[in-house]
């Protein structure tokens, strides 16, 4: 015989909490991808010259750039090419793993980071930190911490 658990429904607040969340995830994604699209960039592009950039030597193998930006290892594949067709990165193989391979960010790669990067820090400013008093971010970074440790575990990665 099963066991039912009853079902805990959203309160009206945390229906109110949880549809803003949604609404300005993806109203700031969109905004953040439209403010990219004058330098031919998306977001995960972007995310990716990020990865790479802050890396050492500019480069990470294709499986650990795969997790640290959240897609298939098929799906990175098909980005880095498109990527490496607009000359920012290029692969290299791993001399350790002849299967493994790197993403390496290019010099016009780093060059399009220096140009991109401050017009996207203005427009995260624009469009979210400006509009949040210093309170109000500290408090939503200490809100948000926990959801994203439970999330990271559940992936089991950092």
């Amino acid at each position: 015989m099963e066991t039912e658990t009853a079902t805990r429904w959203l309160t009206d607040a945390e229906q109110c909490a949880w549809r803003t969340h949604l609404d300005v995830n993806r109203l700031l994604t969109y905004q953040l991808e439209k403010d990219l699209q004058p330098f031919g960039l998306t977001m995960n592009d972007y995310e990716i010259l990020v990865n790479l950039s802050e890396s050492e030597d500019y480069r990470l193998r294709m499986s650990d750039l795969a997790a640290a930006t959240l897609q298939s290892k098929s799906r990175l594949s098909h980005q880095i090419t498109r990527m490496e067709n607009a000359n920012l990165v290029r692969r290299e193989n791993c001399e350790s793993d002849r299967r493994g391979l790197y993403a390496v960010l290019t010099e016009h790669g780093m060059e399009t980071m220096k140009k991109v990067a401050p017009h996207h820090v203005a427009s995260v400013r624009r469009h979210f930190i400006d509009l949040l008093s210093p309170e109000a971010l500290m408090e939503l970074d200490k809100g948000l911490k926990p959801i994203a440790d439970h999330l990271r575990g559940q992936r089991g990665r950092p």
